[in-house]
Order: structure tokens, then sequence, then C-alpha cells
């Protein structure tokens, strides 16, 4: 009968007789501080997770595959995107100016990144871009004197290359689906051809090449007039007349077989020509094709080649691709299709925001085996765009 003496004295207790308001701490008075313990690993001493890749971040290439030229060159790009988004912005503004408040709010126009002051990129380029205050008070942006002559070199060059740039129109017409493309799609793509700003009103000067369609929701589309049969030569087929065997190695399109066949290298690159050959012209009708055909795909890496070769540096980003997707026939697995043509075509950049090189048209230091005269003076005004005030002379 002890454990009844016990249990009668306990509850007896006045701790029990007044218990704690506080239903998971019984025992302890509610105004009792439990701030001293410590319930969770501070911020400091906790491990930094790391970001997982993301297309926006992965390069496309492997470390081992990388070649550091082309990749160079999107870095040079994104450097001067100031200056040629805002030599192409100002140089439309009436009398080549803008305010200075107003460039400010421009970003995307004169190409900076938002939240950051338009001044500290305009030091960059001393010879290129001035400022000044004007007779209302205001500070102004425009070009120096030096650039003003640059400028008119360049229109020079325009004017002599315009007959060439006419017929890059043509072809890329002659490649597109129903031989017609909207302006506003060759106008967002100038630079990459080398196309003058006022295409769109030089197009008057050749009825016997071009029509200008005014569509029921307003938009301007360029129509072929007459196709030309010598301009229905690609580029590859100019190659294969010169060197037919390096022609050949152009694109791979390999048969699988067993390796029961024990082939030598040399059968099976015999074996691949059979798949690989005859190419696809880019200046065939590829809608009448089968969408996953092996000569749809044929077509397709044969219009991109073609396309880059009109292209002023023999390149091109996703942006460009996809902005001729529709015409162009192409299709979203254009990515991968590239890839596995490692011969002809370099991807640099990320899985987001590549560019695609045609190989060849480089020598073993990443420069164009043959630059065009528009080429030439972008790479001039490269150079004067680094230079300081004084370093002219």
């Amino acid at each position: 009968m002890a454990w009844r003496l016990f249990l009668s004295k306990t509850l007896a207790s006045p701790l029990l007789q007044n218990p704690s308001p506080n239903p998971f701490f019984p025992l302890f008075s509610s105004h009792f501080s439990t701030s001293f313990l410590v319930t969770k690993t501070p911020k400091k001493h906790k491990k930094k997770r790391e970001k997982p890749e993301s297309p926006r971040t992965r390069l496309v290439q492997h470390l081992s595959t990388r070649i550091p030229q082309f990749e160079s060159l999107l870095e040079r790009d994104s450097y001067f995107r100031f200056l040629t988004k805002s030599k192409q912005f100002l140089s439309q503004q009436p009398e080549r100016i803008l305010r200075l408040d107003d460039a400010g709010k421009l970003h995307q126009e004169l190409g900076f990144p938002r939240g950051r002051k338009i001044h500290r990129f305009l030091q960059r380029h001393p010879l290129i871009f001035q400022t000044y205050r004007h007779a209302d008070n205001k500070l102004w942006v425009g070009f120096t004197d030096f650039m003003e002559e640059l400028l008119e070199e360049e229109k020079e060059i325009m004017d002599s290359v315009e007959s060439d740039r006419v017929n890059k129109v043509r072809k890329l017409l002659m490649m597109s689906k129903n031989k017609r493309i909207p302006l506003s799609k060759i106008h967002h793509c100038r630079l990459l051809l080398g196309i003058p700003d006022d295409f769109r009103d030089r197009v008057a000067k050749y009825p016997d090449y071009f029509r200008i369609v005014v569509e029921s929701d307003g938009k301007r589309v360029l129509e072929l007039v007459n196709w030309d049969p010598s301009l229905a030569v690609s580029q590859l087929e100019k190659e294969f007349m010169v060197n037919e065997e390096k022609a050949k190695r152009v694109f791979k399109f390999p048969i699988k077989h067993g390796k029961d066949l024990d082939l030598e290298v040399e059968d099976t690159r015999r074996l691949n020509l059979l798949n690989t050959l005859p190419l696809v012209s880019p200046y065939s009708d590829g809608e009448r094709l089968e969408l996953w055909s092996l000569e749809a795909e044929k077509y397709r890496v044969g219009i991109l080649h073609e396309f880059l070769s009109l292209t002023l540096e023999k390149r091109a980003s996703i942006h460009h691709i996809v902005e001729f997707k529709e015409e162009l026939c192409l299709t979203k697995h254009t990515y991968d299709m590239l890839k596995k043509q490692p011969r002809t075509f370099y991807l640099a950049g990320t899985e987001m925001n590549w560019a695609v090189f045609l190989k060849d048209a480089y020598d073993e230091n990443g420069s164009l085996i043959d630059k065009d005269s528009q080429v030439v003076f972008n790479e001039k005004l490269y150079k004067y765009a680094q230079m300081k005030d004084g370093e002219l002379h």
C-alpha cells in the first residue's frame, strides 16, 4: 500500500494543484524565459547551396571542345553592344542628337543595363560620342565630328555594295517559303546581312526584283518578282565544283550498323556517304518534304549553311535564326540538329543564348578569311571606340 501513500502526497503537491498555463511545459512557470535556447543554425554557419545550372548559364561547349577565338567574338559583341545600338538609334534621330535625360530612359534602345547611368557608357567612347549644353540649358548627346566623318565613310561603303546587298535579299527570298518575307524582319536583321537602314526606301529602285505588298493588318511584306536561276546556286554547290572531296565532308549523316561488320575507317566513310549524298538544295521546295525525313533534315542543314554564308561574318545568333524560322521551314529542334554537324558548325555561348559559326569561313586565329568592306569598317570603328582623347594623332 506504499504506492497509494506516495500517490496521495504527490497529488497534494501545490505545484500540481496550480498547474502552469503552458500545456507543453507543465512543470515550468509561464514567466520562465527560453530565449537562450538556440533552435536554428545561424545563417553565417549554414553551408551555401550551389545554384543548379540552367540553360541560361550552361555553356554549349565542354572545355575540351571549346574554341576560344569564337567565344571571344561573342564577348566582343557584348562589350560593344552599347556602341552598336546607340550608333543605330542616334543615326535615325533628327540631326543625330538626343537629350541626355531622354537617353537615360532608353536603356533597351541604346543597349545599356537598366538602372545604370548612361554617362558612364558614353565616357567609354570619347572619340565617338559627346555631350554638350544646348541653348535650352539642357544636356544633349550627339556624335563627335570625327564620328560624323566615319558615318559618311560608311554611307559611301553602303552605296558601293548596294548591288551585292540586293542580290543577298533576292537569294533570301528565293530560299524562303512562298518567296516572301515581312520587311520588318529584314530590317531587324539588317546589321547581320549588311543592309543599310534605308533599305526599305531603296527597294523601290528595283521593281524587276521586288514588290511590296501591304496586308490587311498593315504589315508590309517584300515579295520576289522574278526567279533567277543563276542565283539559285548554293555556296556548297560552288565548293563542290572546286573541291569535291572537301564538300563531301561538310555534313555527316551516318548509317547505323552493327559491330559485327568490323568495317575499316574508310569503309565506314564510304557507307555514310551513301546516306549523306546527294545533298538537298536550299533553293528547292522544302515544304513538300516529309517533316522528319532524312531528306528534310538535309534540306534544313543546307538552308542554314546558305543563310550563314549570306551574313557579313558567317555567323548568326539564335534570335536571328528564330526571326526567319517560319520562312526557312525550320523546327524547334534546330539547336540539336546543328550540334550533330560539328565539322561545319560551331555553337558558342550558352544553351539559351547561343550563336552558330561557319567554321570553314574562319582561319585558325578566328579571323574571317574573306572580309566584307563593312566588316573592315566595323573593326576600324571598334579600334577607335577603345581610344581615349589624344590617342588619335
